[in-house]
């Protein structure tokens, strides 16, 4: 696959760059779309938008490097060049929540109510964001055959993308990508459609359907993030789910529901 996007004066601007912002640009909108029927304004929205976007990316990259330091040590500049990929999304998850919740206890926000706001976005996101992994050629799993991924009954764009270096690989991205959108459905029919939703559930879902999908997947992927033989994400998709099943827990007796 090639990476590049267009080339504009010897600069080059990647798909992976292409993605992520599309993705930001639905994403704020989403977000001020959500904030609006639930009584929060578009100014402290943005505000926090602007502030926490990059927070993420830091996070991200952060995250990522320090589980995969051993390609940068040599090279400690490459650890900037995040065009080439390199973003773990938990990383950007958790920087994401810590300056949320501080942004929020600071403005006298409710913290649930603004991550229901926020996952939406976040799940479609997540889900625009794997093809950036495609293109970058991250993101895959074990090694298949030809005829597996013709079983799969996929565009051949993509089985062609899973040709890495003479081998095929299984399209963990895809899985990833499609369970988000699913999510993402799900999270607007239940925003649309549902009466009574107490502040707090829908992060409870993202959290318990995201952490479930990654800790299935992560088995299937060759290039994950280790602790020692541990699968960082495994670990961290155990703790996503039990505190989406914590706040679902304590939510029994909330009185508080989204408007």
């Amino acid at each position: 696959m090639d990476r590049v996007f267009i080339s504009l004066f010897g600069f080059n601007i990647y798909w992976y760059a292409v993605l992520i912002l599309i993705a930001m640009i639905i994403g704020i909108y989403l977000v001020n779309k959500e904030a609006n029927k639930v009584g929060i304004s578009s100014n402290f929205t943005n505000d926090l938008v602007f502030y926490t976007i990059p927070i993420a990316i830091i996070g991200a990259r952060i995250y990522y490097v320090i589980f995969n330091f051993k390609v940068y040590k040599n090279d400690l500049l490459s650890i900037f060049k995040i065009w080439n990929g390199g973003l773990a999304i938990y990383g950007g998850i958790i920087a994401g929540i810590i300056f949320i919740y501080f942004y929020c206890k600071k403005h006298s926000k409710n913290v649930l109510k603004v991550l229901d706001v926020f996952a939406p976005s976040v799940i479609l996101g997540q889900a625009i964001g794997r093809w950036g992994n495609f293109i970058n050629g991250e993101a895959y799993g074990r090694e298949v055959s030809l005829e597996f991924l013709q079983k799969l009954h996929i565009p051949q764009f993509i089985i062609d993308g899973m040709h890495i270096n003479g081998t095929y690989y299984e399209p963990t991205f895809l899985y990833e990508s499609m369970w988000c959108l699913i999510g993402f459905i799900i999270l607007m029919l239940m925003r649309k459609y549902m009466k009574n939703i107490k502040i707090g559930s829908l992060t409870a879902f993202y959290f318990i359907w995201y952490g479930f999908e990654r800790f299935i997947v992560e088995f299937l992927r060759s290039d994950s993030l280790y602790i020692g033989s541990l699968k960082v994400s495994v670990i961290v998709s155990c703790f996503i789910v039990i505190i989406g099943l914590i706040i679902l827990i304590l939510n029994r007796n909330n009185k508080k529901y989204i408007e």
